[in-house]
């Protein structure tokens, strides 16, 4: 990944994750929490392509593992985000642009009930029950609920800011992308010179060979003379 997505991504994360823990899961919403480090995910990964979809939600995981008052096995979220994360850059256009907003926001549910599965698939795996108790099919809902109320607000001013980030004029004027114009302007000029010096150096063989033959011819005709 670029230096400026990186930092970017790394911002956005942080920023994520701190509302999420301090603002979101105190609001003590029936169900799920609404998970904004997901969206911000989903919105990075529809911009980065799924490359950068599964390394940018790997990272946002492991950091939600980490950070308190983190009550699970460290590496479960993170292998839920970079699953997430690798999918929905799997829908990322060539130009990174949406045309509809339907298909974000079909990811986003899609997103918000397989993390929730996957979330509770892992657990499941290592002992962890809580999913039972409170009730899969409850989650599942409230999770797509909150996630789809919440993604018009967060989804569109990610992607904004990714895009913009890639678009930055120094990065276009980076060592990188300078070196990337050079080596493409010499493959279209070089040929063009290469060509045009074939040309011309065949037509001045075929004026000197001309000139031979005149000069030729005269002597020719001055020794039958």
């Amino acid at each position: 990944m670029r230096v400026n997505r990186i930092l970017l991504s790394t911002a956005l994360v942080v920023v994520a994750l701190v509302v999420q823990v301090s603002v979101l899961a105190r609001l003590h919403l029936p169900g799920a929490v609404p998970d904004l480090l997901l969206l911000t995910v989903l919105g990075l990964a529809m911009v980065y392509g799924h490359v950068g979809g599964a390394l940018v939600g790997f990272g946002a995981g492991l950091l939600a593992d980490l950070a308190p008052p983190a009550d699970h096995a460290a590496g479960r979220y993170a292998l839920v985000l970079c699953v997430t994360g690798y999918f929905a850059g799997l829908i990322r256009p060539e130009n990174g642009r949406l045309k509809s907003a339907t298909g974000p926001m079909a990811v986003v549910v899609a997103a918000a009930v397989g993390s929730t599965l996957l979330y509770a698939g892992v657990g499941a795996l290592v002992g962890d029950t809580a999913a039972r108790h409170v009730g899969l099919t409850g989650l599942l809902f409230s999770a797509a609920l909150y996630d789809l109320l919440l993604a018009p607000f967060v989804v569109p001013g990610i992607m904004w800011l990714a895009r913009r980030a890639d678009n930055d004029p120094l990065t276009e004027t980076s060592p990188a992308a300078k070196a990337g114009d050079i080596s493409s302007g010499w493959l279209s000029s070089g040929t063009g010179l290469r060509i045009g010096s074939q040309r011309g150096g065949l037509g001045a063989l075929k004026a000197k060979a001309r000139t031979r033959s005149t000069r030729v011819g005269r002597i020719k005709g001055v020794k039958r003379l």
